[in-house]
C-alpha cells in the first residue's frame, strides 16, 4: 500500500505487530520504552512523536528541530566531559514521561508540530558543529530517546568529523534499544527524578527501577561516560533518608566517581504552587551524598562555588572552580590527574583557550 504520510516521518524502529484479536483492528505496540504503547492505526504513542501509519510505526519528528544553540558544556550539566568547551545543543518535541513538574514543558509536551522551525539532516547538524567551534553535539531540550533513530544517524555523521555526542535524558528506555543509543554516545546525563517508585509512578507517570537498570548498564556496559541529576523539589523527593538511600545506590552499584548533580527546582508545568527550592537543602544533600563516599557531588540551578567546584579526593585541592557555568579556575592536565599528588579526576578533559563560559547563543541552521 503506497500510503502518502507527511514530509518529516522516518520509518522507526523498535516496535512489532499484534495478533489481531477477533473482531478488533490490528495494533502495533512500540518497543522504545516500558510504556509499551499500543497504536492503532493513525494513533500516536504517549510521546506523541511515534505514530501508527499503514500498520508501521514511524517517527513523525525526525529532522525537524524546536530550535539550536550554543552552550556551555557544563550547561547539560557535564563538568567531566571536557570541562570549559562548547557544545551544539538541540531537542525536537515530545516525550515518553509526564512529569508535572517539567521545566522544559513547552517543548516536551508539546503536540504544535509547527514550532519545529528548524530543520537540519544528521551530517548538516555535524557540520554545523564544526562551523561554530562546537566540540559535541547534544541531544537534550526535550528526551531524545523519543527521536532515537534521529539521534543515533546524528551520533554517527558527528562521529564520522571527529565530533562527540552527548543524550541529556531520563533513561527511560528498553534494554534492546538502549545497546544501540549509548553505543553511539559519548556521554550522557541522565535525570534519576527521584529515588521512590511512588514519584515516579504520581508525578512522572512511569516507573524507577528501568531508569537504575540504563544506570547501571551504561556505566559497566559502554564507553559512555556518565553523570546524574537529581531535581531536588521541596517536600517530594528532598528528604534526607531519600536522598541518603539515592547516594548509597550511586556509590554501591555505580562507585563513588560517578558525579552527581543535585539541582534546584524552580515552580513550573503543573507544579507551580510550589516554592523553589532553598540552596540550603542543596548544600545538605550534598553533604549526605559525600558523607556516602561519593567524590564528586555538584550544586546546580544556584550561585554556590564550593558546589560547582571539582575537587580532588584525595589532597581536597580545588581543580577546576566554577561559578555556575563559568570556569573561574582551572588547573587540571588533559591527562586528568591532580598536579599536587596525581591522583587520577575521572572524566575526559583537554586543552581549551578560553572557557567558553555562562552564555548561550542561539543558532538557526535552516528554515522550514
Amino acid at each position: 500500500m503506497n500510503l502518502k504520510t507527511p514530509e518529516s516521518t522516518h520509518p522507526a524502529r523498535w516496535w512489532h505487530a499484534l495478533p489481531v484479536e477477533e473482531g478488533k483492528l490490528p495494533r502495533i505496540q512500540c518497543d522504545l520504552c516500558p510504556r509499551d504503547c499500543k497504536l492503532h492505526d493513525g494513533q500516536r504513542g504517549a510521546c506523541f512523536v511515534r505514530q501508527n501509519i499503514g500498520g508501521r510505526m514511524v517517527l513523525t519528528t525526525y529532522g525537524r528541530s524546536s530550535g539550536f544553540c550554543i552552550d556551555p558544556i557544563e550547561k547539560k550539566p557535564l563538568n567531566h566531559f571536557y570541562p570549559g568547551s562548547s557544545i551544539l545543543s538541540f531537542g525536537t518535541a515530545g516525550c515518553n514521561l509526564a512529569c508535572k513538574f517539567c521545566q522544559n514543558w513547552d517543548i516536551s509536551k508539546s503536540k504544535d508540530m509547527d514550532r519545529l522551525m528548524d530543520s537540519a539532516s544528521p551530517e548538516g547538524i555535524a557540520a554545523a558543529a564544526l562551523a561554530y567551534g562546537a566540540q559535541s553535539v547534544a541531544f537534550t531540550y526535550n528526551d531524545p530517546v523519543v527521536f532515537a533513530e534521529y539521534a543515533i544517524d546524528t551520533a554517527e555523521a558527528c562521529h564520522q568529523r571527529g565530533v562527540k555526542t552527548v543524550a541529556v535524558t531520563a533513561g527511560y528506555i528498553y534494554p534492546e534499544p538502549a545497546k544501540e543509543f549509548y553505543a553511539v554516545m559519548d556521554a550522557a546525563n541522565v535525570d534519576l527524578k527521584a529515588f521512590t517508585d511512588e514519584f515516579y509512578v504520581k508525578l512522572c507517570g512511569g516507573h524507577l527501577q528501568p531508569v537504575l537498570d540504563t544506570l547501571v548498564y551504561i556505566h559497566h556496559e559502554t564507553d559512555c561516560w556518565l553523570e546524574i541529576t537529581t531535581l531536588l523539589i521541596p517536600g517530594h523527593n528532598d528528604s534526607p533518608t531519600e536522598i541518603k538511600a539515592l547516594s548509597e545506590w550511586v556509590e554501591r552499584e555505580l562507585g563513588p566517581d560517578v558525579p552527581l548533580h543535585f539541582s534546584a527546582f524552580h515552580p513550573d508545568w503543573k507544579m507551580d504552587d510550589l516554592p523553589p527550592t532553598p540552596p540550603s537543602t542543596l548544600t545538605v544533600a550534598r553533604n549526605i551524598a559525600m558523607n556516602a563516599g561519593l567524590h564528586y557531588v555538584y550544586t546546580g540551578n544556584v550561585h554556590d562555588t564550593e558546589g560547582d567546584t571539582t575537587f580532588c579526593p584525595e589532597c581536597h585541592a580545588a581543580l577546576i572552580v566554577r561559578d555556575w557555568f563559568a570556569i573561574r579556575h582551572y588547573d587540571l592536565p588533559d591527562d586528568g590527574c591532580c598536579p599536587h599528588c596525581h591522583t587520577r579526576i575521572p572524566g575526559h578533559y583537554g586543552r581549551f583557550g578560553k572557557p567558553f563560559g555562562s552564555h548561550r547563543i542561539p543558532v538557526r541552521l535552516a528554515r522550514r
